[in-house]
């Protein structure tokens, strides 16, 4: 193992909602809270940024009501700017929004976010060139790295996120770098070294083979705690 990348942030486990049962949210929610997950990380995709639906505001304002856990929004939109309102009315607590669209003021939204007293983020697509989002690096208390192409869950870690996620460590020492895809014991590791500090896992804690949630949350942290 190389030398990890150094950084003051604490590991935060975000297990993403997403792969949950779409039938039980709210209990779904607080099993993530009863089983030591840090955040809830809610993937909003409106089927035109990406070639999914997921869900909205409505949901975000159940888990709201079933969770007092951090709500992590993730808007996988063209226009997200005009959904930032709603899903912070609804309960959000970070938004993240993505670099990739012309079709919206990338600096106006995310100092708008801030502005409503929120965690702004940036995210980047696997092909995205992690210089891209250098320019609101002053403007984001995170960055969403994806390390699978957006849509759906259940995709294989792409290896090239973790050359950005040092590039962005490097950076700053005190900005929460957030992964998402493929996310499990042995990429987690890996990204953590790179200087992560935000693990997104979906199916490797919801639908772990031999652990319950609550073990596999234990697991995934142990395995990946900065030593």
């Amino acid at each position: 193992m190389s030398n990890p990348v150094k950084t003051t942030r604490p590991l935060i486990i975000a297990p993403s909602i997403l792969s949950a049962d779409f039938g039980n949210f709210s209990a779904e929610a607080r099993r993530v809270e009863n089983s030591g997950g840090d955040w809830v990380h809610c993937d909003v995709m409106d089927g035109h940024f990406v070639p999914n639906l997921t869900f909205g505001p409505g949901v975000i304002a159940a888990l709201r009501k079933a969770t007092k856990l951090p709500l992590d929004v993730h808007l996988m939109m063209t226009r997200p700017d005009r959904y930032v309102d709603r899903f912070i009315e609804a309960g959000a607590d970070a938004v993240t929004v993505h670099v990739e669209p012309t079709e919206y003021d990338i600096a106006k939204t995310l100092a708008y976010i801030r502005s409503r007293g929120k965690l702004a983020g940036i995210s980047l697509n696997p092909p995205t060139p992690v210089e891209a989002v250098v320019p609101y690096l002053h403007l984001v208390d995170l960055v969403l790295v994806m390390t699978v192409n957006p849509g759906f869950g259940g995709q294989s870690f792409i290896p090239s996120g973790i050359d950005k996620v040092r590039f962005l460590r490097e950076k700053s020492a005190s900005l929460d770098i957030s992964v998402d895809g493929g996310i499990g014991v042995e990429t987690g590791r890996r990204v953590v070294e790179a200087g992560a500090n935000i693990l997104v896992a979906g199916n490797s804690l919801f639908r772990h083979p031999n652990l319950d949630l609550a073990a596999a949350i234990r697991e995934l942290r142990d395995a990946c705690q900065p030593r």
